[in-house]
């Protein structure tokens, strides 16, 4: 048991018959991460009706942009890559997620920044909205309802969306990526559609009863996943530009929920080099020097493992897709598996499903999102407090 003067409680090994006590872990879920994690489409739902409320038409009086920066960090930034992803290739303006405070030196009168925050206060949003309005630039907004964020929108004369604050920023990426995929639309830069909003709440909704905390766990794929990641090393790779998203969102959930090493990116990359750990200490060489007569109780088991997740998009129009053929992309997916089953690495697959991309995208993301709070249950961690985030804020402030 771990019991530090930071607050850090919980257990190193993974208990894993908690996972089917619904009483077990409703206690050591205070916050309720998982019924904010459920919320995910009711939060497509009820974002879509405050952007709708907004002025986001004033967007597109001065015609196309130069280009879209999105300014967040964190969960807000997550929602950049979203755009530049669900936008594709074809968009006809550079889309750019920008993690720093302010902006990009080049932005101007031109261009449009859309400064994302849950809290409506963080700096990197803060500053960015303050910067494009003394450039001159289009400013949306996009944060919780009378914050500091506001405030800025509302002296640049700039459209606001609020996010009603009834979840952490981790638990609330559509809440806060809805708003920015409209405004986008309303640039003419992507096309979602009223019924791809519907259809992508209503299979949120579909995964979170699947994820319940009363649905066990041969049954329940978040439970599944979760028990499969316990004691390993994930490593969670995309498949494409779209999977890489939900892959990374993966090793973010997976870091602040259930506090594990995590490493993330696109299978295309992968495949240029970190396929490689494969290879490695944790991956063939462990299983070749494995005694396969040991007693586990004696020798403490196998030792730390890679686990792999291969989040598997599929495309949905393949002359569409003009990063690469369709049939490239299901050879490297299949051949990282096949790799993987030889080295004795566990791989885990999720396939994307959906008629939309932002639908494709919710596939992806909606299980693994409640892996990432069931794998920290089960070491008896409490997913909403995380008490390193909390003193490196008091630190960095002082």
């Amino acid at each position: 048991m771990i019991d530090g003067t930071a607050g850090v409680s919980g257990h190193r090994e993974a208990d894993e018959s908690l996972l089917d006590d619904p009483d077990a872990l409703a206690e050591r879920d205070p916050g309720g991460m998982l019924r904010h994690t459920a919320s995910a489409g009711a939060q497509v739902r009820e974002s879509a009706a405050l952007a709708a409320e907004a002025n986001l038409s004033v967007l597109a009086d001065e015609g196309r942009p130069r280009a879209v920066v999105i300014a967040g960090i964190g969960t807000a930034g997550r929602t950049g890559d979203v755009l530049a992803t669900v936008a594709g290739p074809r968009c006809p303006v550079p889309v750019i997620p920008h993690r720093s405070a302010g902006v990009p030196g080049w932005v101007g009168a031109a261009d449009v920044v859309i400064a994302v925050s849950a809290s409506g206060r963080s700096p990197e949003a803060l500053g960015a909205a303050e910067a494009a309005h003394r450039r001159g630039a289009r400013l949306v907004a996009v944060g919780a309802p009378d914050s500091q964020l506001q405030s800025v929108a509302e002296r640049a004369r700039a459209p606001f969306i609020p996010v009603p604050r009834r979840a952490p920023a981790r638990a609330s990426l559509w809440a806060l990526t809805v708003p920015v995929l409209l405004a986008a639309r309303t640039l003419g830069l992507v096309k979602v559609n009223e019924a791809d909003l519907a259809e992508t709440a209503a299979r949120l909704d579909a995964d979170a009863d699947r994820c319940r905390p009363t649905a066990e766990s041969f049954v329940n794929p978040a439970k599944s996943l979760a028990l499969g990641l316990a004691g390993s090393i994930p490593i969670v790779w995309g498949s494409s530009p779209l999977a890489t998203v939900a892959a990374r969102r993966f090793g973010d959930t997976l870091s602040a929920n259930a506090r594990y090493p995590v490493v993330t990116g696109a299978l295309g990359e992968a495949g240029r080099g970190r396929v490689g750990l494969l290879d490695g200490v944790f991956g063939g060489l462990a299983e070749g020097e494995r005694d396969i007569f040991a007693d586990p109780d004696e020798t403490g088991g196998d030792g730390t493992r890679l686990r792999l997740v291969l989040l598997r998009d599929g495309g949905l129009n393949a002359e569409d897709d003009t990063d690469e053929p369709l049939a490239v992309e299901e050879r490297r997916a299949e051949a990282v598996q096949t790799l993987a089953e030889r080295r004795g690495v566990r791989c885990d697959v999720v396939a994307a499903e959906g008629g939309s991309a932002i639908e494709r995208l919710a596939s992806l993301v909606a299980v693994p999102d409640f892996a990432s709070i069931y794998l920290a249950m089960a070491h008896g961690l409490d997913p909403m407090a995380v008490p390193a985030i909390t003193e490196m804020k008091e630190l960095s402030n002082q």
